[in-house]
């Protein structure tokens, strides 16, 4: 080798030896970035904590039973535990939701009411107990999550509909045919100033009673002076000949924007 090779290599050697010890990655043995705690990545950038998705399709599906059954109760009999105050639409989600979630011990049982089974097993990836958000389970605004979402209020106890749909849950399609339990139809009127958006939980089939149809959702008709409003189950094939057009869960109704999946299933 000739001296002013050697030189070189020597120098290259040195070099990154130096760029090494003075703490400089070497570009071809670059440092992986670090990742964050379980509890506080975001790897699909929904803005929810990947540890307050459920992940497993047994438990998805656990959920989707309890979620559901809780809501359908609601139209037999109103539990004492939802707050009549939280009683509208977006209310009847949030307290399912939040129930479906709870560990469905004795004690649960008995504070429910008798008329209350044992559905599904336990959601055993992610419940209130064990889950980041403790009770604070609904997004309500833009953003990919980060570690400081909780102390900047980034999630709350409440969410009305526009916030469920804008924040908590993903398109799936305006055809039911792609609509699973415990999906949400959503329902827009711009001219209702107050409240604009309306939301229905998709049952599919009856896990309460025998039922030959698959097509039934829940929804609260909503709350006003004077009106406490009612839950009504009603299946889908009824609500398409629904008296007012808007109500009409077509793909050519305007109005209906069609069938929304929780973000936390998917």
């Amino acid at each position: 080798m000739k001296r002013l090779d050697l030189l070189t290599a020597m120098a290259t050697l040195f070099s990154c030896a130096w760029a090494a010890g003075c703490g400089y990655p070497s570009q071809a043995h670059p440092e992986p970035a670090p990742t964050p705690p379980a509890h506080l990545s975001d790897l699909d950038s929904d803005g929810i904590p990947d540890a307050a998705e459920i992940h497993s399709f047994d438990d998805r599906q656990n959920f989707r039973r309890w979620f559901t059954a809780i809501a359908e109760m609601q139209f037999y009999k109103l539990n004492a535990q939802w707050n009549p105050e939280q009683r509208d639409c977006a209310g009847l989600v949030r307290f399912a939701w939040r129930e479906a979630l709870r560990g469905h011990d004795r004690s649960w049982f008995q504070r429910m009411g008798a008329e209350y089974e044992a559905l599904a097993p336990e959601v055993r990836s992610c419940n209130l107990e064990r889950g980041p958000l403790g009770e604070k389970l609904f997004r309500i605004d833009f953003g990919t999550f980060k570690k400081d979402d909780l102390s900047q209020n980034k999630f709350s106890e409440f969410a009305d509909a526009q916030t469920l749909k804008s924040f908590n849950c993903i398109f799936v399609s305006r055809d039911r045919s792609q609509a699973q339990k415990g999906d949400l139809l959503f329902f827009q009127q711009p001219w209702v100033q107050k409240f604009p958006y309306h939301v229905m939980i998709f049952l599919g089939e009856s896990q309460l009673v025998t039922e030959n149809a698959a097509d039934w959702v829940v929804y609260h008709t909503g709350a006003s002076p004077g009106d406490e409003g009612v839950v009504k189950k009603v299946r889908l094939t009824v609500l398409d000949q629904h008296p007012n057009p808007r109500w009409r869960p077509i793909q050519s109704n305007p109005s209906f924007l069609g069938y929304y999946r929780l973000k936390i299933l998917d």
